[in-house]
């Protein structure tokens, strides 16, 4: 929560934490049974889900899917090239026209913080209630680790939007603010004040530090029924780490983390076999697998949503993605041919088929959307945080970047992943002999990334981690397709790609990064500004 809205917050609720479903309740009686202490931590689950969107124009505010809900994968889409905005609606984020008073950039802050908020008071009210027996020792520290990866996932995404990445002066640039104390009182606020824009370096040690509380202290399963796939488990908190480390550019702290959920001996021909030493995850049979069961063996973590509770319907994955000629869906996000057309996508590949289709949008031209999310009327779609292919290919990246040559490993962690894919795995795999060298696998890997996690939400992430990367680095934002493009004739396998409308940004530009709102440096004018806002 911005320091703005925490004070806000205090004046509204006279002191009093907001922790769903208990309101209006004070820090005392929120956490003075057991029962109500696991009400308060799902109060944190249910922040990071649907965060409140103010559109800052004095209109009424709206429960939407801020940060996590729905909005951290629509934005990261919609920063990237791979598709396209087909309205109006992404307009701002896709591109890049944001101001500090711009709705979605300010929310997203706010709603992080928010929830970054809601499980610093969780920790200390955990904290308490361990000290007075109303919860064991082990529960308390397995709730105060949830909340921990929470708030490590949320200083994360701050970082990817706000700050420069990692590989810029070894974390040397500012950061954001890393808030591992409550703000709960006047007194809380003006400690706030006090704390500027901490190094990235720093913000990632932090992160770090939390995610290994994470992994000693959280189960590797949470019980039956896929709870372990919306709450959070070893294997995410892991999983997790290997991402970041991944943003650092530690390629041997990526391997060490993956090591642990990767089994040593690897068939890449028969995928479902390879699974986790921890957790027991493993990729669904089929591509498709994920997307038609939200508590699938490949979803190591997602955010849960149902028909009762959903980001709504200017938010939902199913509501954004779907082509409107389908029940309740929208058509306001489709396909780019920038990706649809890559080489290394084959003409064979099932995912083609199985999570792409042909539809009309929203205002009647045909274009190529996404299937992945399916529940347009009920809204029930999960969002996918962390899949097990994502870990593969991590795993597959930190070991071909590690090696000076590539090594068969490398090559069957990539193609564990792909081969599910392919129409004829026996053929069209990749060797040592297609991929020879270094820059081909990474290159490789880096392509299936963009192939694999395509409508979910991790293209801005990679723009940003490899934005000045040597040998693969992206140089800023990229070009894209014009706004509203539709043209189904341009959509070839392997064809040539079509001259884009949305010109690239390079690095350098101020536009890069997000500006930190308004309403955060008057309340706090310590934070500074990114240069060029």
């Amino acid at each position: 929560m911005t320091i703005a809205a925490s004070a806000q917050f205090l004046d509204g609720c006279h002191g009093k934490i907001d922790l769903a479903p208990y309101n209006s309740l004070d820090a005392n009686t929120a956490f003075a049974t057991a029962e109500r202490c696991q009400l308060a931590l799902y109060g944190v689950y249910d922040a990071a889900q649907s965060g409140v969107y103010d559109p800052l124009n004095g209109a009424a505010t709206s429960d939407r899917g801020y940060p996590f809900g729905a909005a951290s994968i629509e934005q990261g889409d919609m920063r990237g090239e791979d598709m396209v905005n087909v309205a109006a609606f992404y307009q701002t984020t896709y591109q890049s026209l944001y101001t500090p008073l711009t709705p979605n950039n300010v929310n997203m802050w706010k709603e992080l913080y928010a929830l970054i908020n809601k499980a610093n008071l969780s920790i200390t009210g955990f904290r308490n209630a361990a000290g007075t027996g109303i919860l064991t020792g082990s529960v308390a520290a397995q709730y105060e680790a949830e909340c921990r990866f929470l708030r490590a996932m949320a200083h994360h995404e701050l970082l990817l939007h706000f700050a420069r990445p990692y590989a810029d002066g070894n974390g040397s640039a500012l950061g954001v603010p890393y808030r591992d104390y409550p703000i709960n009182s006047q007194a809380d606020i003006e400690f706030a004040k006090t704390k500027p824009r901490e190094p990235v370096s720093d913000c990632y040690a932090k992160i770090l530090a939390d995610l290994d509380y994470a992994e000693t202290n959280l189960p590797a399963s949470l019980g039956t029924g896929g709870i372990s796939t919306y709450r959070a488990t070893k294997a995410a908190a892991i999983a997790l780490k290997m991402r970041v480390k991944l943003h650092k550019g530690d390629w041997a702290g990526v391997i060490t983390e993956g090591n642990k959920l990767i089994p040593a001996a690897i068939d890449p021909t028969a995928w479902t076999t390879v699974v986790s030493p921890i957790g027991a995850w493993a990729l669904t049979a089929t591509p498709d697998g994920p997307f038609t069961n939200n508590l699938s063996s490949e979803s190591i973590f997602s955010m849960k949503n149902d028909p009762v509770d959903n980001p709504g319907t200017n938010a939902s994955l199913p509501r954004m993605y779907a082509f409107s000629s389908a029940t309740g869906g929208r058509g306001l996000c489709s396909i780019s041919p920038l990706i649809w057309n890559l080489p290394e996508w084959t003409c064979g590949d099932k995912r083609r088929t199985l999570l792409y289709t042909n539809g009309s949008d929203n205002a009647g031209n045909q274009n190529k959307f996404t299937t992945k999310y399916k529940d347009a009327v009920n809204q029930s779609d999960y969002t996918p945080y962390i899949r097990y292919a994502e870990v593969l290919l991590m795993q597959a990246e930190a070991e071909a970047r590690n090696n000076a040559n590539p090594t068969p490993r490398a090559i069957d962690l990539l193609n564990t992943v792909r081969n599910r894919s392919l129409a004829n795995p026996a053929t069209e795999a990749y060797t040592l002999a297609t991929l020879s060298t270094q820059a081909t696998l990474i290159n490789a890997i880096l392509k299936e990334r963009r192939i694999e996690f395509l409508a979910e939400g991790k293209r801005w992430a990679d723009i940003h981690r490899l934005a000045v990367d040597p040998v693969f680095g992206t140089a800023g934002v990229p070009a894209k397709m014009t706004n509203g493009y539709s043209n189904l004739g341009a959509f070839l396998c392997a064809g040539a790609l079509p001259a884009t409308g949305v010109a690239a940004i390079p690095y350098s530009d101020y536009r890069f990064l997000w500006p930190i709102p308004q309403q955060e440096r008057n309340t706090n004018p310590i934070i500074e500004q990114n240069p060029g806002y």
